[in-house]
């Protein structure tokens, strides 16, 4: 069986990027992981002016918006490293929020799928064979806080 997710709203909502649930990384905090991943589109290059703007977005749909302007170039290596960039922030996101880290553990060993109807890479997108890159880090990211919490009982 599979868990589909996708607004926040519904059942499973703390696994979208929307999610009300800030991150503190590279020394500077963050409202969202939306907000994070979007301006980090932009660091280096000629338009990294707008990295402040997504930042101070009200809301991850606003952030989200200034973050995929056709118009405004993004990094060189950006195809190269988003999905990195996209894993480090949820990692922070279900490390620092203790009450969506159970909801993710209690998943067991279920798929995760973003039930996106539009995004073929993040998610499943309509006809429900998409990449689903999202589902796939929420999934090894579980995994990765399994066998830290392992770790922390042996250690103990």
């Amino acid at each position: 069986m599979a868990i589909y997710f996708y607004k926040v709203w519904q059942p499973y909502g703390c696994f979208s990027n929307f999610s009300p649930h800030s991150i503190h990384i590279q020394g500077t905090y963050w409202s969202t992981v939306e907000h994070y991943y979007q301006a980090q589109k932009f660091v280096g290059s000629v338009d990294a002016v707008i990295i402040p703007l997504i930042h101070a977005a009200a809301t991850p749909e606003e952030a989200a918006a200034l973050g995929r302007c056709s118009t405004r170039k993004c990094r060189r290596d950006w195809d190269l490293v988003k999905t990195q960039v996209m894993r480090e922030a949820v990692l922070k996101k279900f490390l620092t929020h203790t009450e969506i880290k159970e909801v993710l553990l209690t998943t067991e060993d279920e798929i995760l799928v973003e039930n996106s109807p539009t995004d073929y890479f993040w998610g499943c997108g309509a006809s429900k064979t998409g990449d689903n890159h999202l589902g796939k880090i929420l999934m090894s990211v579980r995994e990765e806080i399994r066998k830290l919490m392992s770790l922390s009982v042996i250690s103990e």
